[in-house]
């Protein structure tokens, strides 16, 4: 049997300010407000909660430092890959693919 695959919501992202950056397209500085953010996670974009996208995160950055994970209660900048129409108020709801085995 192949396994089961299930999303498991690990941190909610609030955005707190758009920057546009030539090179890199749009950043967002954002708030961990619970739970956590690790790179390479998928990200849904939540605007008046309504999904507007659905991605995955391109790069994550604590100051000018890459970061592996950011916690809550704490600030970071983030872009999603092929996305750039965040804006100042979007959520962004952090999840990962967990697979399951399953049993007969």
């Amino acid at each position: 049997l192949a396994p089961e695959k299930k999303e498991s919501i690990i941190g909610m992202v609030e955005v707190r300010q758009v920057y546009h950056i030539s090179k890199v397209g749009t950043v967002a500085g954002c708030y961990v407000t619970d739970g956590m953010v690790k790179r390479g996670s998928s990200v849904r974009v939540l605007r008046n909660n309504v999904v507007i996208h659905t991605g995955e995160l391109d790069s994550l950055k604590r100051f000018k430092d890459d970061a592996k994970e950011v916690k809550s209660n704490f600030e970071c900048g983030l872009s999603l890959r092929g996305f750039n129409d965040l804006e100042v108020g979007d959520m962004l709801e952090v999840f990962e693919i967990v697979e399951v085995a399953r049993a007969l």
